[in-house]
């Protein structure tokens, strides 16, 4: 289940809920009661990186951005 960044346009008041996607935003700020709480978006907290992801997965030859540093990663030399 997601974890989504609350707001309240009132008082200020952060506050962060897990719910599922398809449940309904929130409302209500627990704090001063008012019904004008506004979610917010962030960045997410990881990045999924190094062999065996996406990043890697589907690209050849030069077109690899991988977040070690060293261009084209390992394993890519190919053998006569």
């Amino acid at each position: 289940m997601p974890i989504y960044e609350y707001e309240c346009q009132s008082c200020g008041h952060h506050l962060e809920a897990m719910q599922k996607m398809s449940d309904p935003a929130l409302t209500d700020c627990p704090a001063c009661h008012a019904a004008s709480l506004q979610r917010l978006i962030s960045a997410a907290g990881f990045r999924l990186s190094g062999d065996g992801w996406y990043e890697t997965d589907f690209k050849t030859g030069n077109k690899r951005n991988l977040s070690g540093g060293s261009e084209g990663g390992s394993g890519s030399a190919k053998a006569d």
